[in-house]
């Protein structure tokens, strides 16, 4: 048994049977990407100010916390590379 991926506009492109009204797709391509772009530097910003706040939270704990980030942070990067597709 295989499982196909689809997308959510693949679907709707497929179970839609609305009329397809000419649009400027490169505005929308724009838009699209532009917004996308956006998200991901936000989300870049909230990591960088997560790990400034995980490194200052370090640097006041003593060496036995120090040795349990670390442990964790392997494990987080483990199971991260595990899940990773």
């Amino acid at each position: 048994m295989t499982v196909e991926l689809v997308t959510t506009r693949d679907y709707e492109a497929r179970t839609s049977h609305r009329t397809l009204v000419p649009t400027k797709s490169n505005e929308i391509k724009v838009e699209e990407t532009s917004e996308m772009l956006l998200y991901e530097e936000l989300s870049r910003a909230r990591i960088r100010d997560l790990e400034e706040g995980v490194r200052a939270q370090r640097a006041r704990s003593g060496p036995r916390a120090a040795r349990r980030w670390t442990k964790v942070a392997r494990w987080a990067t483990r199971r991260a590379e595990r899940h990773q597709v």
